[in-house]
């Protein structure tokens, strides 16, 4: 069967076919934003759900996921979005089991490397045959600061809290980075007010990202109005162009 594509790809029309990774503080309100997902299953390696309705299987190791994931592929299932809260917790777990797999004590045991790369092909396995599969996947991360060095300065950089390999690993999967953060302003009488946002572009302060390159650089951390904002991107990336319409 030839393996070469005899058509472009189109643009994906909807969440369910998308990777996104959802960032920020603890508390912020990143697990209740997914938790509206269409058809959402929590894969829950953390507690932190108690307050919420939704369809969760607990996750307290490797094998677990590995056991949900297996589940979710057969695809008996209603679930549409598939969210690891949180993917910190996950990497974490798969770490252990290689360590119990190979019976060290710690990944430098292998040797130089080895160790490290064997957990981070497992995690990026999994992970990538997840996102394969026809339902939307949502990856919860806290967020960290940390100090970047240049040839002219310093300076801090909000990131999610996963270990550099695995964060390089999932930031290169995703279609989506979107760093949950609160900004500050002030009201009409001049008082100080909060707001819950979701940042979607790139920053030298902060990880964010929007392959589609269409949402608005700043919304409010609410699913319905991201949603809505996503929906009109992919429209506007599903119209045709001036050119394309001259040429029919």
């Amino acid at each position: 069967m030839p393996m070469l594509p005899t058509a472009k790809t189109p643009p994906k029309p909807g969440l369910a076919d998308l990777t996104v990774l959802v960032y920020g503080q603890t508390k912020i309100g990143k697990t209740t934003f997914c938790s509206q997902a269409d058809n959402a299953l929590f894969l829950a390696t953390e507690p932190g759900l108690n307050s919420l309705d939704v369809f969760q299987a607990p996750i307290q190791c490797w094998e677990d996921l590995l056991a949900a994931c297996g589940e979710i592929a057969e695809g008996k299932h209603p679930f549409k979005t598939v969210i690891i809260d949180t993917v910190d917790n996950a990497y974490k777990f798969c770490t252990d089991y290689i360590l119990r797999k190979f019976k060290i004590d710690h990944e430098s045991d292998l040797g130089y490397g080895k160790g490290y790369a064997i957990v981070n092909n497992e995690f990026q396995r999994v992970l990538t045959k997840l996102a394969f599969l026809p339902y939307g996947l949502f990856l919860v991360s806290h967020a960290k600061e940390i100090e970047v060095e240049t040839r002219t300065g310093k300076y801090t950089r909000i990131v999610p809290t996963l270990p550099d390999k695995a964060r390089k690993i999932v930031l290169g999967m995703v279609d989506m980075v979107l760093f949950c953060d609160l900004e500050l302003s002030t009201n009409e009488d001049g008082q100080p007010q909060i707001r819950r946002v979701i940042r979607t572009k790139p920053s030298l302060h902060y990880e964010a990202g929007d392959r589609t390159g269409k949402l608005p650089e700043t919304l409010d951390l609410d699913f319905r109005k991201f949603l809505d904002a996503f929906n009109a991107a992919t429209n506007t990336l599903k119209a045709p162009t001036a050119r394309q319409t001259a040429a029919k």
